[in-house]
């Protein structure tokens, strides 16, 4: 997983209330059994006019030029400013994943559902909470001025805007831990893949018989 420490990027508005995973990306995109993929498809419903499947080339589809992140202006955003409830709907982890993969590392929203939330930290992407006095600020700011770029520290735990402003954010220490040092789940376990090894030859000399196998 990618680390996250410091990441100044283009900021783009999904101004949108419970934007639920079916959106972020549709259900039909679910059968690929790879973990990759996906970026082309976010959004999808709102961001062709035609009915997407999976496998289809993303440059024979009609954009919808009044989708937000069809504008030129948000060509290559990386943070996604969102409101209330972003990510409701059912538990799939696609929707980070599609998120990721289009080249968002952070979302700014009041409220996130509780699923969606933690599968962002899993998948290396920071959902940033912000009281929604601030949030619509942000909207407005985004949307006013072209190039609007925000910068966040994960280690200091703020977002800078661009006159210098620094909005301060809460994170849970271990969930900040993993970001910062790149570690998924499986990250984590592999710190201690020599204690692991040790532990699997200690018992397989205690129990030579673990490693027969039925033919």
């Amino acid at each position: 997983m990618q680390a996250f420490t410091v990441h100044q990027g283009l900021a783009a508005p999904m101004d949108r209330d419970n934007v639920d995973t079916d959106a972020i990306i549709p259900k039909q995109f679910l059968k690929s059994i790879q973990r990759s993929g996906f970026g082309p498809n976010l959004f999808d419903e709102w961001r062709y006019l035609d009915k997407g499947e999976p496998g289809q080339d993303p440059s024979t589809r009609k954009p919808n030029p009044d989708f937000v992140l069809n504008q030129p202006r948000y060509q290559g955003a990386s943070i996604l400013l969102a409101r209330q409830n972003f990510g409701c709907g059912s538990s799939r982890e696609h929707a980070p994943w599609a998120l990721d993969q289009y080249g968002f590392r952070a979302l700014i929203a009041p409220s996130y559902a509780d699923i969606f939330f933690n599968n962002c930290f899993k998948n290396g992407i920071l959902p940033i909470v912000l009281p929604e006095a601030q949030v619509s600020q942000l909207f407005d700011e985004v949307k006013g001025f072209p190039g609007y770029r925000l910068t966040i520290d994960l280690a200091a735990q703020v977002v800078i805007k661009p006159d210098g402003t620094e909005l301060p954010f809460e994170v849970q220490a271990f969930r900040k831990f993993c970001l910062v040092n790149g570690f998924d789940d499986i990250g984590l376990t592999l710190r201690h893949a020599d204690k692991i090894k040790a532990f699997e030859a200690e018992r397989l000399a205690k129990m030579p018989w673990l490693a027969q196998r039925l033919l």
